[in-house]
């Protein structure tokens, strides 16, 4: 871990798949908060841990959710063992998924949380305590690094693994057409969304896609996806 902390400073984009392995887990993602609750996933080692990530973002529940809210770690040690009315939403969605436990810190400094670092393995059990005081190393090292205590500010950390793209780009631009089309607020409009995306089993991306491409109005009874939308004109 010590290592993997060096390349905080130089090569961040090597940091999700090393500092994975390290953990013993299948897949690390990071998410930073952007507005209150509502996250952007920074940079993931994988698909799986990506879904995962999406699927909480979409549904508004789950332990990363709630290590967010709570400023506190989260640590599932068996997915299949958790109360249904948990996360009633989240269990059944990721039940497809090779996902047993899931160990969620936030990344806090005294009152301030920034974001949340999840862990995910397709295995059940508590990760060593080893792995977990690698874990807060992590955690402390990305915290600081994106309060700027460095002077690196997170906006110009981003642009290095995501190649200057936001991985919900779409969804923030899709949820600022919505607010205006809807006559709504930012957070009303990504609720609204949100809620589309779970009843139609998408994924919040792909809506939101379709929203942007202007193939999906949700102010005309969420009729689904325009397979021929209107050319735009100039003017």
């Amino acid at each position: 871990m010590t290592e993997m902390l060096r390349l905080l400073h130089g090569e961040p984009g090597r940091l999700p798949d090393g500092c994975a392995a390290v953990l013993g887990v299948d897949h690390l993602v990071v998410s930073l908060a952007v507005d209150g609750q509502v996250t952007e996933q920074l940079w993931s080692s994988g698909h799986v841990g990506s879904t995962f990530e999406d699927l909480q973002f979409t549904l508004g529940e789950g332990p990363g959710t709630d290590a967010l809210r709570t400023g506190r770690m989260i640590l599932v040690h068996d997915m299949a063992e958790v109360a249904a009315d948990r996360w009633p939403a989240l269990l059944p969605a990721v039940a497809h998924l090779p996902v047993r436990a899931v160990f969620c810190l936030p990344l806090v400094l005294g009152g301030i949380t920034v974001g949340v670092l999840t862990a995910v393995r397709s295995a059940a059990g508590p990760m060593t305590g080893r792995e977990t005081d690698d874990a807060v190393a992590l955690v402390s090292g990305l915290t600081l690094q994106f309060l700027g205590a460095d002077g690196v500010q997170a906006d110009s950390w981003v642009g290095a693994p995501l190649d200057g793209g936001l991985h919900r780009e779409v969804v923030h631009q899709a949820t600022g057409m919505l607010s205006v089309q809807l006559g709504t607020s930012l957070a009303q409009a990504l609720l609204r969304l949100r809620a589309y995306a779970y009843s139609h089993d998408r994924s919040i991306i792909d809506a939101a896609e379709d929203i942007v491409s202007r193939r999906l109005r949700l102010d005309e009874g969420d009729p689904g996806p325009d397979p021929d939308p209107p050319e735009e004109t100039e003017g």
